[in-house]
């Protein structure tokens, strides 16, 4: 990496450290967790950067990537024994499940089954919690495009949880 690249990353870690920081912390609160995930999501950052094609913003880019690595890091993680009773799945305000951390992990699970773009908003406005305007900004869509797509993943994650529960169910 040249000189002149080097210096525009340092720009970029100085400009977005903290958003990113944040961003993490929403997602595992925990500040040493979310420090090191941090520091590892601007290291790939650095690495990959020439494959940095523009497509989206770089902030957009680096949460990505954050997001990421987290997960990798949560499944790294052998501690957890996701377990959850299928009546949770219906709880009317969805947001209180993620307070629940083994239904939050079985939630991060089924989440990777999910498409682009419903993935990454219902990841953004919960954990990373945006508004929907903010998430509007970040897509450069409307913000009622932003609130439909955010309704659409959290039903595709119910339906997922639910087809779970049902395996979970039939292998007893």
């Amino acid at each position: 990496m040249g000189g002149e690249n080097l210096t525009n990353f340092e720009n970029v870690y100085k400009q977005y450290f903290r958003d990113i920081h944040l961003f993490v912390l929403s997602l595992c609160r925990n500040e040493a967790i979310a420090e090191e995930i941090t520091q590892e999501t601007f290291f790939k950052a650095l690495k990959s950067i020439d494959t940095f094609k523009g497509q989206c913003k770089i902030n957009v880019w680096l949460c990505q990537i954050a997001k990421n690595t987290y997960f990798s890091y949560l499944n790294k993680q052998k501690r957890f024994e996701p377990e959850y009773k299928l009546d949770e799945l219906h709880v009317e305000n969805f947001e209180e499940i993620i307070l629940n951390k083994d239904a939050a992990f079985r939630i991060h699970k089924v989440l990777r089954q999910l498409n682009e773009p419903y993935k990454e908003v219902f990841t953004l406005r919960l954990f990373g919690e945006l508004s929907f305007s903010q998430i509007s900004q970040l897509f450069e869509k409307s913000e009622s495009w932003a609130r439909v797509t955010f309704y659409r993943a959290k039903q595709k994650i119910q339906n997922l949880l639910e087809e779970e529960s049902e395996l979970d169910q039939n292998k007893m």
